[in-house]
């Protein structure tokens, strides 16, 4: 896949986001990952590096913050930013194309993981039919309808706990304030809608 950034675009936009005022690095990367509708969130690798290479030079400067460390633009680091106006237009453009590009990415990913998905579900509907079919012809003095109503329960309970388990997922992302990105909302209606057809087809299969 091709860099997100192009050579030296990145350390251009980072002073533009420091030119709203100062930040520390965790600041910088959820707002780029923000800008890019969470289909891309840098690593501190990524960025540390690039603030540090700015400080040598001169166009930002660190302050304490608690235990943070702000960085905040220079005014010579303002003077570059003027200086390469247009530059960073076209960086932004850039952006706009790397997340179009990202998302398309994301939904041929999707696609073809649902497509495992829902061969996996067809799979273990059959296996589960098999087991109930070898288990009613073997079983002795046994009544179908018990069978059937263990078994319900047995799914309803499947259901509850796949429910509570992303629900404690979503609730630690609440509780840590991260917000739901547009693209993993998409990727949870999409799986759960084809999860949903996919049950229902072997419930009445």
């Amino acid at each position: 896949m091709p860099p997100v950034f192009a050579h030296g675009a990145l350390r251009l936009y980072i002073l533009a986001l420091l030119e709203s005022g100062p930040k520390h690095g965790y600041e910088l990367i959820k707002a780029l990952n923000e800008r890019f509708g969470g289909t891309y969130s840098p690593s501190a690798g990524t960025i540390y590096p690039r603030l540090g290479k700015l400080e040598e030079e001169g166009l930002v400067a660190t302050e304490s913050a608690g235990r943070r460390t702000n960085y905040r633009i220079t005014p010579e680091g303002v003077a570059e930013l003027n200086s390469r106006r247009d530059e960073l237009v076209g960086v932004e453009n850039d952006i706009s194309a790397s997340v179009r590009r990202l998302a398309d990415n994301l939904r041929d990913d999707i696609r073809s993981n649902m497509r495992g998905l829902r061969a996996d579900l067809a799979a273990t509907a059959e296996a589960a039919r098999s087991t109930a079919r070898a288990a009613n012809a073997t079983s002795k003095g046994a009544r179908p309808s018990q069978e059937g109503l263990r078994m319900l329960r047995e799914a309803e309970m499947l259901i509850q706990a796949f429910r509570d388990d992303l629900r404690v997922e979503l609730r630690g992302l609440q509780a840590s304030r991260e917000p739901l990105s547009p693209v993993a909302l998409e990727t949870i209606k999409t799986v759960l809608d084809q999860a949903r057809i996919s049950i229902r087809n072997s419930l009445h299969s």
